[in-house]
């Protein structure tokens, strides 16, 4: 069996540094619906990666 040493936190700290990323995006497309549609179905894949490490992370302190 194979084992991987991660680090939660850091990781907490790019799935909020990707909301936040694709956040400012919605606000600055200017509506564009091809843009804000794709940043909702990314933000959705965000809020799962948040369900599964950030929630945890939450844990650990």
């Amino acid at each position: 069996m194979v084992t991987a040493e991660v680090d939660l936190r850091e990781m907490a700290k790019v799935i909020e540094d990707i909301r936040q990323k694709v956040e400012h995006l919605m606000e600055i497309s200017g509506g564009m619906q091809c843009v804000d549609r794709n940043c909702s179905r990314i933000l959705a894949s965000v809020k799962m990666l948040e369900i599964n490490i950030s929630d945890v992370v939450e844990f650990l302190d």
